[in-house]
């Protein structure tokens, strides 16, 4: 099975979910989040996996940054949102096959392996 952290390299959580999986012998493709942003049909099928609202997907902090917090807009308009302000996600999501998590704590990546 192929495992793929969403992740950012100065997020303590995101570096303790990657030794996690690498101490329980997972070497997961690592996607550097900020750089190699996330297209809005990936962040979908993530959203769509997690269960989750596209707001759930953001850090509220940063989404009033980026003028994201506004309760009128749609789900559309988030995920285009987030793909153009990736520093919005949150970090790190772990993708396993057809499941995902959120490593908030890092621990909630193992229910999905």
């Amino acid at each position: 099975m192929s495992v793929t952290i969403y992740h950012n390299p100065r997020c303590s959580k995101s570096r303790q979910t990657l030794d996690l999986l690498k101490k329980n012998g997972i070497e997961p493709v690592v996607v550097e989040y900020l750089t190699d942003t996330p297209t809005a049909d990936e962040l979908r099928h993530i959203i769509t996996i997690l269960g989750i609202s596209p707001r759930d997907l953001m850090r509220p902090k940063e989404a009033t940054e980026a003028g994201l917090d506004d309760a009128s807009l749609s789900d559309e308009l988030l995920i285009d949102g987030m793909s153009k302000h990736p520093a919005v996600i949150q970090r790190p999501i772990v993708v396993a096959g057809t499941k995902a998590a959120i490593g908030r704590p890092p621990e909630c990546v193992l229910e999905i392996l």
